[in-house]
């Protein structure tokens, strides 16, 4: 009996190993859905048994510690999928790590809806439905249960599809379902809907259209001149200017009405010096950053890094301050009629609802953020800073315009409206260029047509996939929270 090759025991076990370590990295890939899953449900217990404890237990509250249930899961799911608006361009561009634009929207996604975010909000969003038509409050409470789960839901599709719809709209169609299912289509203010319906065509053109036409500004007095290092010291700083009078403008308007009245008037007064003040500050800096930089597209890149870092983190603030209520709003009209057992169209958020809310985005962005921000980042179409500044400027300018004209445009929309109408800018602009070169070619060196027409810059299958999402949103929610109703009623009775 021969003894065997030590050597060969030796490369037999590695073998083996080698097996278990694919094995294992396998076990962790299949795994990771789970422990994202995992980790929501442990939040959503969490802020049940918070509700419950704040209640005082009582059995009347069980519908209390239900609907914190339902808000926390809404929170994780705009977490999700709507602040990948905010920094999928930032990351697309290559500003940002995966990591970094976690950390950062997770802070100022919280800070904003802490801080900023509205003490009253209209718990029939936006006049969507009567309240004199669900005068009962047990009726009122399934109705907005109804709506929290349903647009919770839905958005949690979309996410899974890699759709990024708007929360607002969901919770719009949420609330229209259970009052038509509640107290039938007369409750339903149509002229709202109306308006609700002509924002899904004005967020993203609007959005769209001013995205291109700041790229197309970029282009023309930055990137196709002579000195490129020396016109971005001329204009990007008038760029950050403008994004912080924006802001600014936004924020005395949202932040520190808790404190004093400000009109718009005064507000518009605080962004142009805040514009001013920003444009002065950044000009040395900005002089400073372009030392030694080449005369080369590659380095207005650099210049454009960090105002795109911190327009994405104001947007990331806003954006908290602005979309809690989609979580929080339904579940505070919630416990307003449980407690009061009435019915109001307007209510005070407790601070431990806002917290659910505030919370719940930061969790949904870490856990299941990622997808959606690669996708609005580089699977539409391909950005870099100076785009992704483009999408950001877009966003704030249009978003805040619209809200002092009364216009009820999506955040969501805009800002994927933006990229898209960047990258359509690319193509138009590319597609010009590519016949003014034709014309100095001879016939034989000229790229043919069809050629030409091939080279899309934006992916048409995400662009239809998020158009036919955002036409059924408010549908589908509505559907949802019509059957969410009458199971909720059912279980209740």
């Amino acid at each position: 009996m021969t003894q065997q090759d030590p050597s060969y025991q030796w490369k037999t076990l590695d073998r083996d190993l080698n097996r278990l370590s694919r094995f294992e990295a396998a076990s962790m890939y299949t795994a990771r859905p789970l422990v994202g899953v995992g980790a929501s449900l442990v939040f959503v217990t969490l802020a049940a048994l918070a509700a419950a404890v704040l209640t005082g237990g009582e059995p009347q509250s069980l519908v209390v510690v239900v609907a914190a249930a339902f808000g926390a899961y809404m929170a994780i799911n705009i977490g999700a999928n709507d602040v990948a608006n905010n920094m999928g361009p930032a990351v697309g561009a290559k500003a940002l790590s995966m990591t970094g634009a976690i950390l950062i929207a997770a802070i100022c996604e919280s800070a904003g809806a802490l801080l900023a975010g509205g003490d009253v909000v209209s718990t029939i969003s936006k006049g969507i439905i009567d309240p004199a038509g669900l005068a009962n409050a047990q009726t009122f409470i399934w109705a907005m249960m109804a709506a929290l789960l349903s647009a919770a839901i839905w958005v949690n599709i979309a996410t899974w599809v890699g759709a990024p719809v708007s929360t607002t709209h969901s919770v719009v169609g949420g609330v229209m379902g259970a009052g038509i299912a509640a107290a039938g289509l007369a409750t339903v203010s149509w002229p709202t809907m109306g308006a609700i319906a002509a924002s899904w065509v004005i967020s993203p053109v609007l959005g769209g259209v001013i995205a291109a036409m700041m790229l197309a500004f970029i282009k023309w007095r930055i990137i196709y001149v002579e000195d490129k290092i020396a016109a971005a010291r001329t204009w990007v700083p008038v760029l950050i200017g403008l994004m912080a009078a924006a802001f600014a403008a936004y924020l005395a308007l949202k932040g520190l009405k808790r404190l004093v009245k400000i009109d718009i008037v005064t507000a518009l007064a605080i962004g142009a010096m805040a514009g001013l003040v920003f444009t002065a500050l950044s000009r040395p800096l900005i002089r400073r950053q372009s030392i030694g930089l080449e005369n080369r597209n590659k380095s207005l890149k650099v210049l454009f890094r960090v105002p795109l870092v911190v327009s994405a983190a104001l947007l990331s603030f806003a954006h908290g301050a602005n979309d809690v209520a989609n979580a929080v709003g339904p579940l505070a009209a919630v416990v307003y009629a449980q407690q009061a057992a009435g019915v109001a169209g307007e209510v005070a958020i407790p601070l431990w609802v806002m917290v659910i809310g505030a919370v719940g985005i930061s969790v949904g962005l870490v856990l299941f953020g990622p997808k959606l921000i690669g996708m609005v980042g580089s699977q539409i179409t391909k950005l870099n800073p100076m785009r992704a500044y483009c999408v950001a400027l877009s966003a704030a300018v249009t978003v805040i315009a619209a809200s002092w004209l009364g216009l009820p445009v999506s955040s969501t929309h805009i800002a994927v409206g933006g990229v898209f109408g960047v990258g359509f800018f690319r193509e138009w602009h590319a597609e010009r260029r590519a016949r003014t070169v034709n014309k100095d070619r001879a016939p034989a060196a000229r790229m043919p047509k069809q050629e030409r027409a091939r080279r899309k810059l934006v992916r048409r299958s995400h662009f239809m996939t998020i158009i036919a999402a955002w036409v059924i949103t408010v549908p589908a929610a509505a559907l949802l929270s019509a059957l969410c109703f009458v199971l909720l009623r059912q279980i209740g009775s």
